[in-house]
């Protein structure tokens, strides 16, 4: 499943369904779909977001210092894994261009 994040003034975000769910709980709203925040909620959602991608970051940086020590035996190539504070990259630029034009936003 795919869903769509939306706003005046900025191209639409698409994302995979768990991510964007995943996302979306970060930002503390009903993951419900479709789903929208107002315009004056956007950014208490961006402020929560983020600061939820900083705890997970960190949470990150301790689980692959504990697997490294752990993986330091074996030099097999691994796939990286892209990061949900990547992913999350192109909904913050969105939800910063909903806050300058004073937008809601809302996915589907």
């Amino acid at each position: 499943m795919l869903i769509t994040f939306s706003c005046k003034s900025h191209n639409n975000v698409t994302m995979f369904g768990d991510v964007a769910q995943s996302l979306i709980t970060m930002m503390e709203f009903s993951t419900d779909i479709p789903g929208a925040i107002s315009a004056v909620d956007v950014e208490k959602a961006l402020i929560n977001l983020e600061k939820n991608i900083a705890v997970v970051k960190q949470q990150q940086i301790s689980n692959q210092d504990a697997q490294q020590a752990i993986d330091s035996e074996e030099e097999d190539e691994k796939e990286v894994e892209i990061s949900l504070s990547v992913r999350a990259i192109p909904l913050i630029d969105l939800l910063k261009t909903a806050i300058s034009v004073e937008s809601y936003v809302m996915w589907e």
